[in-house]
């Protein structure tokens, strides 16, 4: 029996394509005893519910992730120590801090992706079974990178990962780049995907971009969420997008949206550790009942959750392409 995702209806009077969960946020800054905040976190069904994995920064401000389980996608325990890597295709496992994960399953195994601090950030990638054990790989990426995104099966036989060149500090600058690897250790063949625009194109997005959920497939090709960043009078703003890639060749954008899906407006996502920031993660979507669930860091603090009828996104991104 296929697990329902999480769900709540558009309300009344909502023209929006994208609405908030009513009781947002879904996971608080201190929902370990140790956390500061928790926040940029990514989800997948699992077994008869939900495992995940999430950025937890603790009160001395160190970056980690640690692992979660919910039965319903909504209610989350999450352990309250860090995972321990154990070596996977590498012995070198040393990581300096660890953020903004993202969980994908491929094939027999899932796989996380998140910055990972090896002189400077880049690319941490490892994989688990069952999340208890996880087996740290090579890093994909020399430093400086950031937003680590896997596809969730093998393109033309390769796996393929959406990232963002960065520099080692709040990169004022980003586009979204894709590489393929044939075993998960070795990646090339890096091609652009989506560039910031002008200003006067779409001017929420025209300071830097990067690749928000993992993709999942409809009959238009990828569906991907993204963030996109303006720089403002009062510093960075954060809010959504989505873009539609093509299947067989998702370095090539068939639309994208020139006005965003969500902005920061309400409180939790105004105000926080970093104000002003929607930074999606994750999705879970039942394509069958044209439904998604987004998951998403807010002010960089907690996790919050948004839902949107995918036939209805795709409609709009579409007609409102850049």
């Amino acid at each position: 029996m296929k697990k329902e995702i999480p769900w709540q209806d558009k309300p009344k009077g909502c023209s929006d394509v994208i609405w908030r969960y009513s009781e947002n946020p879904i996971i608080s800054r201190d929902a370990i005893p140790t956390s500061n905040s928790i926040f940029n976190s990514a989800v997948v069904p699992y077994n008869d519910g939900f495992a995940g994995v999430f950025r937890c920064d603790n009160k001395a401000i160190q970056m980690n992730i640690f692992a979660g389980f919910s039965h319903n996608g909504i209610d989350w325990k999450i352990n309250e120590e860090p995972i321990v890597m154990e070596a996977g295709n590498t012995k070198m496992i040393a990581s300096d801090y660890k953020y903004d994960p993202r969980v994908t399953f491929i094939e027999d195994r899932y796989w996380i992706t998140w910055c990972n601090g090896y002189f400077g950030p880049t690319i941490g990638i490892a994989y688990t079974f069952d999340f208890k054990e996880f087996f740290q790989c090579e890093n994909a990426f020399l430093p400086f990178n950031r937003n680590g995104v896997l596809f969730p099966e093998k393109i033309n036989g390769k796996y393929a990962m959406l990232s963002r060149p960065s520099d080692n500090g709040h990169t004022p600058f980003g586009d979204i780049f894709i590489s393929y690897s044939p075993d998960m250790k070795y990646w090339g063949e890096h091609r652009n995907v989506m560039q910031a625009t002008p200003f006067e194109a779409s001017a929420w997005q025209c300071t830097k971009i990067g690749a928000g959920s993992v993709p999942f497939v409809t009959a238009e090709g990828w569906l991907m969420f993204y963030h996109g960043v303006i720089n403002t009078c009062n510093g960075f703003r954060y809010a959504m997008g989505a873009a539609i890639l093509d299947k067989n060749s998702p370095d090539q954008v068939k639309y994208r949206t020139k006005p965003y899906l969500l902005t920061p407006s309400v409180t939790y996502e105004q105000i926080g550790d970093v104000p002003n920031v929607i930074f999606p993660c994750a999705t879970l979507q039942d394509i069958e009942q044209d439904k998604v669930a987004i998951y998403y860091g807010a002010a960089d603090t907690v996790v919050a959750l948004a839902f949107g009828r995918i036939s209805e996104i795709i409609k709009f991104t579409k007609e409102n392409s850049l």
